[in-house]
């Protein structure tokens, strides 16, 4: 467990400050704060298990559900995601985009995102082939990526996944939480 606040960054416009873990009625609940540049921001994904909401601070972001049209809210504006619910958000505006938000329950949305941005980052702007393998299988009944094909999900991941495990590829995850049954 890391101490809070701490920030990652995956060098393609977007921080994380992962901020606090709250236990309150309903649930545990993960507070992050979000900066991402004009036109950075997540691909078509799904949080199955979490429920993540954002409040815009400043700027504007533009959001889509899966089938749907492109929406927008402004600052002060809350969007929340019901888990579950395909989407994407990006920093639709010209300036820096700001915000603040949730995942509750947290899961394992902190050490996934922060090892993604970490590997999105180290290997220039996309997940190394076998740390997105690791992520996508281990965490598979969190998260989901749905803008990669589904055969490379169902069929060349799981692969990757297997030779990564055979060759060491994972050592450096031998702390990694347990993934959600």
């Amino acid at each position: 467990m890391r101490n809070y606040p701490y920030t990652v960054d995956n060098g393609q416009g977007e921080t994380l400050t992962f901020v606090s873990v709250k236990h309150e009625s309903d649930g545990d609940r993960i507070y992050v704060d979000g900066v991402a540049q004009p036109g950075a921001g997540p691909p078509m994904h799904v949080h199955y298990r979490q429920e993540e909401a954002v409040r815009v601070v400043s700027g504007r972001i533009g959001y889509q559900l899966l089938g749907e049209a492109p929406k927008f809210a402004e600052a002060g504006d809350v969007v929340v995601w019901p888990a579950g619910t395909a989407h994407k958000w990006w920093n639709a505006g010209s300036t820096e985009l700001r915000m603040s938000g949730w995942c509750n329950p947290p899961g394992n949305v902190e050490f996934f995102l922060a090892t993604l941005f970490e590997s999105v980052k180290r290997n220039g702007g996309r997940p190394g082939l076998f740390d997105a393998a690791f992520l996508m299988r281990r965490y598979r009944s969190e998260f989901g990526m749905l803008e990669i094909p589904a055969f490379v999900r169902n069929i060349v991941l799981p692969i990757v996944f297997v030779i990564g495990q055979s060759i060491g590829k994972y050592k450096r995850y031998s702390d990694a939480p347990a993934p959600l049954p």
